[in-house]
């Protein structure tokens, strides 16, 4: 018996893996090989960088780390296990000291990141497992956007010098950063120049946190929330914040590949050794696999740009939930 054709809006066409259904001048239905070749994803769609595995978006594969993955090539992992491991207590002159020396682990940002690593230090400080010699300090602050940031003589650094000094601390003993940062009020809508120039900064940013804390060993990542609820001109909306989390997964290809100006290893690293920490983007009220999302006004402040604390409760939990499990941070974080 013959079918008759479907619409061309109905037909679902798989593009790996499956054939295409289509239809023949006779009318009856008829199955066609389909060619193998790359997923891409309409560039009009804002798909999830950890969902997507080896498709593409706008020319860019994804996964978290190259090949659509989501876990650290073997190298860079085995790299980052080494450093792991050679994180010891420190004296404040970075001298190791296994009896009163400390690990410490900073948070450098902006005014999301202080909201969000306040919630993960009390997470992480009631934790019965925690490395009694790992101390948390947040280093973030508000106000202090990217660009700001990345002025060696900025105030930003005063300050983060001020908050050790007051536990007792020093920048010398700083061995594990979490890092998140953003721009301020940007314009340029275009994916390609906005998320390389970003990738620019954040790489200046890599290399201001080597020279300012000399003990700095591991690096871990995370780009902003949905900023989708914000409204066109503020802060950071979308597709900004979205575009962070891209800039973000260049920056640690570009280790990954051999980027000299990143080197972590040798007598004058330019940077820490780096991966992500959480990726807290998800596209508003639309689960993704994990099923993480953001709801507007639950999660946000009256601004929808900055987490409510139930907001900030999300980021941490994930924060929890790294810092916890990760192969690189288990040998120094946890007892």
């Amino acid at each position: 018996m013959k079918k008759p054709c479907e619409p061309a809006s109905a037909i679902i066409i798989f593009l790996i893996g499956v054939s295409i259904v289509a239809c023949n001048k006779s009318g009856t239905v008829q199955t066609v090989p389909s060619t193998p070749g790359p997923v891409i994803i309409s560039a009009a769609l804002k798909p999830v960088i950890m969902d997507m595995g080896t498709a593409y978006w706008r020319g860019l594969q994804g996964g978290l780390y190259p090949d659509g993955l989501n876990t650290r090539p073997a190298a860079h992992n085995n790299a980052g296990l080494q450093i792991a491991s050679q994180i010891k207590p420190l004296d404040v002159n970075g001298n190791y000291d296994p009896v009163n020396g400390k690990i410490v682990w900073l948070s450098v940002g902006m005014s999301n990141c202080t909201q969000e690593a306040q919630e993960f230090i009390l997470l992480a400080n009631a934790w019965p497992n925690k490395n009694a010699k790992l101390i948390l300090v947040d280093g973030a602050q508000g106000g202090w956007d990217i660009d700001l940031m990345n002025d060696p003589a900025a105030a930003f650094w005063t300050t983060i010098n001020n908050r050790l000094a007051f536990q007792g601390l020093s920048a010398k003993q700083v061995q594990a950063i979490w890092f998140k940062n953003a721009d301020k009020g940007p314009t340029d809508t275009t994916f390609t120049t906005y998320s390389s120039n970003f990738k620019n900064k954040l790489k200046s940013s890599m290399n201001l946190l080597q020279s300012k804390f000399v003990n700095s060993k591991l690096c871990y990542l995370s780009s902003r929330i949905y900023g989708g609820y914000a409204a066109s001109g503020t802060l950071q909306p979308e597709p900004f914040a979205y575009y962070t989390g891209w800039a973000v997964k260049q920056l640690i290809e570009d280790q990954i590949n051999g980027d000299t100006g990143l080197t972590y290893s040798g007598a004058s690293p330019k940077s820490p050794w780096l991966s992500w920490g959480a990726y807290i983007w998800a596209e508003g009220a639309t689960p993704r696999a994990d099923g993480l999302k953001w709801i507007f006004p639950d999660d946000y402040q009256t601004d929808a740009t900055h987490p409510s604390i139930a907001g900030r409760q999300k980021v941490a939990n994930l924060l929890f939930q790294f810092f916890t499990t990760d192969a690189t941070t288990i040998p120094w974080f946890k007892q």
